[in-house]
């Protein structure tokens, strides 16, 4: 987003990407189904959302390893190909709302966001209607709508889709429609989706958001966009006057290392990422890292508090009559926090809530057969699988963490990668607060499955929180803030001290609301392009 902003405004921009190149359009298995995949498409150590989604990286990559501190559980996902986690996303495009950016003035923890949620409504506004996001206005609790024609509309909820919505409204719990970065109109040339395969996989038609089908052509449209793959900075270079020269960084084709010049220098690696080259770019003028004055830097990591999945099996749906529910590769509904005036009246034991995302009915048959059918082989086998394809439903809740000063990342004193840089370290605790919230989650989804005669069939449904890391919502590791004493950066992603250097990603997060993350870090980005191309023009960089 930085890059396209920066183009279209006239600047030069140099992209520096640590993996490869990438392209949708030629590299998306569209068509394939998991038995044309080796180990029918199940996840590998080197594929771990499965063989065919576009995620190129993952929790273990060769060469650049990361430490876990000793009684700490967390996992870090990196991706290493041009456009990152915004390939292989699901898509789901959720606005923070108006109690988001005020946490503290709500219940006391955590901080305040330096911004309202109206100083980042028109730059939702913005982002939705460029890369195309379908759901309705529901007019629900800190659950913001859109401006009229914002939006696209969202595809009809599944049969099974309206089946489990009856299960949370028994419980006076409302179900909304989905608003997802995938598009049922055609777009600025884009066509809708043709609901051919899951948007983990890319698209290769263009018709969900990634960065390389959306933003990237039309910043190198105008020939201000220089890219280069496999170039992984790993420090900020800073001149005599304490400003940002430019950045270094090693090319992994060759091993070599390089430096280049820049007027400024945005970080969007990754929230960890961003704080670990700020942390490494270490100096006598800046001893430990550069905007780490006031040790913040690493500091206030979070992720989106989950459980296990948990799946239910329900004895209504089997033997229904075939029918076609395709559809968007995410669920048509999900489940906005219902439970705001319960917490501020005291009567829930957590302070913070979740939302429920939901998936499964008749998808691709997996290889699951055994644990539903009676007959597990045999000529009745196919008997069975008539009766129960399509007949489970899983449920994933993703909450919100408060920061906690005892989950941090930090460079690790021993440890270097491949090309000798020092590697992030990680610290992580959940507090009793996610742990609470954890229960309600399950409790929850128990009673719906319950209230709808199903039973619960998966394997990991009472595990507890899932690792720190495991959802890959990692964010505020550079967050911004009021003031230079507890942030890394201002309300634009600039550093405090450092007036030519900002941060676009996740790592700006002042807390981290139950909602994904992805919409927000486009907006907040967004404005923080338009915000620096206004100092560059002023001659303020």
């Amino acid at each position: 987003m930085s890059a396209y902003v920066l183009t279209q405004a006239g600047f030069k921009v140099l992209m520096l990407e640590a993996g490869r190149d990438y392209h949708p359009e030629t590299e998306t298995p569209m068509f394939y189904v998991p038995s044309q995949a080796p180990l029918r498409g199940v996840a590998t150590p080197d594929k771990p959302y499965g063989y065919y989604s576009a995620d190129i990286g993952g929790w273990t990559i060769p060469d650049e390893p990361y430490v876990v501190a000793p009684g700490s559980e967390f996992q870090w996902y990196r991706s290493r190909m041009l456009g990152g986690r915004t390939n292989h996303w699901a898509r789901v495009a959720l606005r923070f709302g108006p109690y988001d950016f005020k946490p503290y003035s709500r219940d006391g923890l955590g901080v305040d966001w330096p911004i309202t949620y109206e100083d980042l409504s028109p730059w939702y506004d913005r982002v939705e209607r460029l890369i195309g996001v379908f759901g309705s206005n529901e007019g629900l609790e800190n659950t913001p709508d859109s401006p009229p024609g914002v939006l696209q509309p969202p595809p009809p909820p599944r049969p099974i889709e309206l089946f489990i919505k009856r299960g949370f409204e028994s419980l006076q719990i409302p179900v909304a429609a989905t608003r997802a970065a995938i598009l049922t109109q055609p777009l600025n040339g884009r066509p809708a989706c043709v609901y051919a395969t899951e948007c983990v996989r890319g698209c290769s038609i263009r018709a969900n958001f990634q960065t390389p089908t959306v933003l990237l052509p039309p910043a190198l449209a105008t020939g201000n966009l220089e890219i280069r793959t496999r170039a992984q900075v790993y420090q900020v270079d800073m001149d005599k006057d304490g400003r940002a020269g430019g950045v270094s960084f090693v090319d992994q084709s060759t091993g070599h290392h390089h430096s280049v010049r820049a007027r400024a220098v945005v970080l969007a690696a990754s929230a960890c990422e961003s704080a670990r080259i700020l942390l490494n770019s270490r100096s006598p003028r800046s001893p430990e890292g550069v905007a780490n004055e006031h040790g913040n830097v690493g500091r206030y990591l979070t992720d989106s508090v989950a459980i296990g999945s948990m799946v239910g099996q329900f004895p209504a749906l089997e033997r229904l009559p075939p029918r076609n529910d395709d559809g968007a590769s995410v669920s048509h509904v999900y489940v906005p926090w219902w439970g705001y005036q319960k917490q501020s009246k005291g009567q829930l034991n957590f302070p913070r809530g979740y939302h429920v995302e939901m998936g499964g009915g008749r998808t691709m048959p997996g290889m699951g057969i055994d644990e539903l059918a009676l007959t597990p082989y045999g000529p009745n086998l196919r008997s069975e699988l008539r009766r129960t394809f399509g007949t489970s439903y899983g449920f994933f809740g993703r909450g919100e963490m408060i920061p906690n000063d005892q989950t941090f990342c930090e460079i690790d004193p021993v440890v270097k990668d491949r090309w000798g840089i020092p590697v992030l370290r990680f610290h992580w605790k959940w507090s009793e607060h996610e742990i609470r919230q954890a229960a309600h989650m399950r409790q929850t989804f128990l009673e719906v499955i319950d209230r709808l005669g199903g039973r619960v069939i998966s394997k990991t449904a009472n595990t507890g929180i899932v690792k720190g890391g495991a959802i890959s919502h990692e964010v505020g590791a550079t967050r911004m803030g009021s003031k230079p004493q507890t942030s890394v950066v201002n309300q634009f992603g600039q550093a405090w001290n450092v007036r030519n250097l900002f941060v676009t990603d996740g790592g700006v997060f002042a807390s981290h609301p139950n909602k994904n993350p992805t919409l927000s870090i486009l907006a907040l980005s967004w404005r923080s392009g338009s915000y620096l191309v206004d100092a560059a023009r002023r001659g303020d960089l």
